[in-house]
Order: structure tokens, then C-alpha cells, then sequence
């Protein structure tokens, strides 16, 4: 089978890396390399920043409306391509092919039709006084980057393009080299409507090799990362002395709490989703559950239940609900952590291994959906990140105690609480040290509310507002009367 090589896609252009380096990009439910990704270095850096330079002041300084017409021409694009792009993060990614049609690719345009009316609304402020009046401009910062990660491949990545585009700054883009398909086809959408060149541009490859060189290239201004903390941090070692803007969107351990007046089969139903969507490889699934004490053990038996039907398969089959997890590393990660939890006392209820499957998939990187308890707060298993569709249950007592167990892990980025008493689920959401809170529910996002974690989840907001003052720089003028 001949290989498909990707491009770069740089000043209009799909290009292929300077020093002619490669890597191979595998499908994870068959194990098979399809496709070649750019290993590329800091000449291709350098080229693709001199591009987005010499096209910033013609992009920044086109009105408002003008950029978003361009964004909302790529999100008509995106949509004439719906199908190809879906049935390519599939095979990238080793998601199911129902949540790339319904989830990830949809999200794609939507997020710039978003941003694009973000574009066309954003204002900031004045202030009066009795001898003047002071105001302030946003001004786009320059050339920027957005690093995306493998889960949500192109989902997150527009979802940082966007709105940097919005605000008039040209970016120097680089997605996960392990799901690098979709963010290719982005690249080709763009060539093929013309979309002003050098303004967007992307760049293919490892985070050790063309990520450093883009977050330190000295023509690189803001920097926003979604992916691992341990990546973030050393990002943030990086950027901090530059004095560059920095974004990141980290890791998390969620906990999703659930108290006995809950409403019972609503919260069985979204806990299963909440757990093993994306094979739990979203960084907002909740991997420790907590269920209240009087629940526990019906809750347990109903939810491995329900988990055992899950049906584990082909990713392109529509009737699939858990396909591969993305590469053979990241499997072999997550089965060491289910062999951590059997060593630290737990007991797997459902799944615990890796699973086999018949046809052209028996090569191909899946893991069975799995649930444990029987571990206390402090073990490596339910203080690390998996990352896969692992999850502990434990039971809790009260709601000072829940708290307090929720709040033991470095990480904070979000939380699900199920109750039907309203003074209980507001005063729960405030304790609790995370980022985002769902009560009664899971995943909803409203695209204008602040997303992102504390701790180690992360520094900074994305999302409405938070995402187009990220991308600008705030200059206060006073005028006297």
C-alpha cells in the first residue's frame, strides 16, 4: 500500500518539510501506517513565521466584518467537506465514526461561525471623568501559536485558530503529529478557497522538535497549548523568560459526585457517557466517581451493567460506541495503570484488559471500557491522569467529606454533582477547586462562558471573551476634554 504523504501548509501553500523527514502516521484500529507527517524543524519555523509576518498587516488592518466573511467562507468549506473530514478523524484518532459526524467535526464550523460573530461584536471600554475620558483599544498581538492535542483533533484546533483570526493576529499552527490528518484537510480547504495567504499556517511534526522551535522562535508572540501538564510545564519553563503570552489547557482528574436524591436513571445514564466518551479520552470525563453511600452498591451493579453492553468495535461501523484509543503507547499506558490499581487493592468490576477485535481491527489499539473499586484517595490510580476508559467508584458519607476527597488531586479542571437539592448544589459548586462545574448534567458548553482548569489543569481561559482578550493586547488612551 503506497503511503499518503501530508504537507505542510504554509503562505497558501501545502509544502513538504525542508529537510524531507517524515514519521508514521498510524490507524489505531488496525495497527496499519496509512500516511506520512512532516517531521519538520526550525527552517520551516522560520518560514512559516516570515509568511504570517508579511501577511499581518494586511489581515489586521482589514475591517472587522471582512475577517469574519473569510471565517465564515472556511466554516462553509469545512461543511461541504463534512463527510471526508469525519471519516478522516475517525481513522486518525480511532474515534467512532457516530461521534465524529455528530461531535467533532460539526464543532468544527460552528466554532468559526462563533468567532466570527465575536469578530463582528467585540467593543471594550471607556471610562468618563471631569476633565477627560479614557478608552481603551484591543489590538491584535502579532503572530501567535496554537498547539492542539490528539483527542479532539481538529475540534480543539479551530477552536484556538479561531479566535485568533477573529482579533487579526496570522497564526503558526501545530496539531498533535499522532492525529495530524484532519489539520492537514484544514489546510487544503484553505487552498482551495484562497484564503489570504500566510495569515493562517501549519506546520507538521514532534512537540520535542518543531513545537519547541515554534514556542521559542523569537517572532512567535502569545502562545496557546492544550494537552499534557507535564508538556505545559515545560512550555511554561520556555515562555515565561521570552515574556510571551501564554495560554495552557492542562490535564484533569475529575470527580463527578453523586448524592443519594439524585435523579437516579438521568445520572446513570450521563455517568456512563461521562466516563468512556472518546474511550474517556476527553480531558473533562469523570474518572473518580464518588456515589453516596446509600446508592453505592446499586449504582455499582447498575453501571457495570451498562458498561459491559457497551459495544466495543470497528470505528468506522455506526453502530460502535467505544473504538481504539490512539496509538499502542497510550494503550500500553493505560493497561500498566489497570495493573496499578489490581496491585494497590482494587477490584475490577468491568473490563481490565485490553479488547480483541475480529476482521480488520484485530491489529488495533482497544482497551475495555473498566471499572474499579475498592481504592482509596491517595493511590496513584485515582490521583493520575489515565486518560482512557478507566474509571474508580468509591462511596462517600457526607458532603464535607466529598468535598474534601474531590479536592485531594493536583489537578482542578472540572466536576459533575448530582443532586435535586438546589442549596446543596450551589454550595457544592463553590467549594469545589475546579474550573468548570455541570450540576445535573455533563458536557454542556455554551461557547461563551470561560473554559479551563486551576492546579495543574491549566493557566488562563478559553472561550467567548476569554479567547478574543487572550488574543489582543489592551492599550488605554486618554483624551482630555
Amino acid at each position: 500500500m503506497s503511503l499518503i504523504d501530508l504537507k505542510n501548509y504554509v503562505a497558501g501553500k501545502l509544502v513538504a518539510p525542508h529537510a524531507n523527514n517524515w514519521l508514521d502516521n498510524v490507524n489505531p484500529a488496525t495497527g496499519e501506517t496509512y500516511s506520512r507527517v512532516p517531521e519538520s524543524d526550525s527552517r520551516d519555523v522560520q518560514a512559516a513565521v516570515a509568511a504570517a509576518r508579511e501577511a499581518f498587516p494586511n489581515w489586521s488592518s482589514l475591517p472587522s466584518a471582512e475577517r469574519a466573511n473569510w471565517l465564515r467562507r472556511l466554516a462553509d468549506a469545512i461543511d461541504a467537506h463534512f463527510e471526508e473530514l469525519a471519516a478522516a478523524e475517525t481513522n486518525d484518532n480511532g474515534k467512532p465514526i457516530r461521534y465524529s459526524r455528530t461531535v467533532d467535526i460539526p464543532r468544527v464550523s460552528v466554532n468559526f461561525r462563533f468567532f466570527a460573530s465575536m469578530c463582528e461584536s467585540f467593543a471594550s471600554e471607556s471610562h468618563a471623568s471631569s476633565d477627560g475620558i479614557n478608552y481603551t483599544l484591543r489590538q491584535p498581538i502579532g503572530v501567535v501559536t496554537c498547539i492542539s492535542p490528539w483527542n479532539l483533533p481538529l475540534y480543539l484546533f479551530t477552536w484556538k485558530i479561531a479566535p485568533a483570526l477573529a482579533t487579526g493576529n496570522c497564526v503558526v499552527g501545530k496539531p498533535s503529529e499522532v492525529t495530524p490528518y484532519t489539520a492537514f484537510l484544514l489546510g487544503k480547504i484553505c487552498h482551495e478557497i484562497g484564503f489570504p495567504a500566510g495569515v493562517l499556517n501549519i506546520l507538521h511534526g514532534s512537540g520535542g522538535g518543531v513545537g519547541n522551535a515554534i514556542v521559542t522562535h523569537e517572532g512567535i508572540q502569545a502562545v496557546s497549548f492544550t494537552g499534557g501538564t507535564k508538556t505545559g510545564a515545560h512550555i511554561a519553563a520556555q515562555v515565561a523568560p521570552r515574556f510571551k503570552k501564554l495560554s495552557l489547557e492542562l490535564g484533569g482528574k475529575n470527580p463527578n459526585i453523586i448524592f443519594a436524591d439524585c435523579d437516579y436513571e438521568q445520572t446513570l445514564q450521563t455517568t456512563l457517557r461521562s466516563s468512556f466518551q472518546n474511550q474517556g479520552q476527553i480531558c473533562l470525563c469523570g474518572s473518580r466517581v464518588y456515589v453516596q453511600r446509600p446508592i453505592f452498591a446499586k449504582f455499582c451493579d447498575d453501571l457495570s451493567e451498562l458498561t459491559k453492553r457497551l459495544a466495543v468495535g470497528d470505528p468506522m461501523d455506526p453502530q460502535t460506541e467505544q473504538g481504539a484509543v490512539v496509538s499502542a503507547p497510550h494503550q500500553q499506558k493505560i493497561l500498566s495503570y489497570i495493573e496499578l490499581a489490581k496491585q494497590e487493592g482494587g477490584e475490577i468490576r468491568v473490563g481490565g484488559a485490553a479488547a480483541t477485535i475480529p476482521g480488520r481491527c484485530a491489529n488495533g489499539f482497544f482497551v475495555q471500557p473498566t471499572i474499579i473499586t475498592g481504592l482509596d484517595d491517595q493511590c496513584r490510580t485515582n490521583q493520575e491522569e489515565i486518560f482512557g476508559p478507566v474509571i474508580t467508584i468509591q462511596p462517600f458519607d457526607d458532603e464535607d467529606e466529598v468535598i474534601a476527597r474531590a479536592n485531594s488531586t493536583p489537578y482542578g479542571l472540572s466536576a459533575t454533582i448530582w443532586t435535586n437539592q438546589l442549596q446543596r448544589a450551589h454550595r457544592v459548586a463553590k467549594a469545589l477547586d475546579v474550573g468548570v462545574v455541570w450540576i445535573n448534567s455533563w458536557l454542556v458548553r455554551d461557547l461563551r462562558t470561560p473554559f479551563g482548569g486551576v492546579k495543574n489543569s491549566g493557566v488562563g481561559r478559553e472561550g467567548g471573551l476569554e479567547s478574543m482578550r487572550f488574543f489582543t493586547e489592551p492599550k488605554n488612551v486618554f483624551v482630555k476634554y
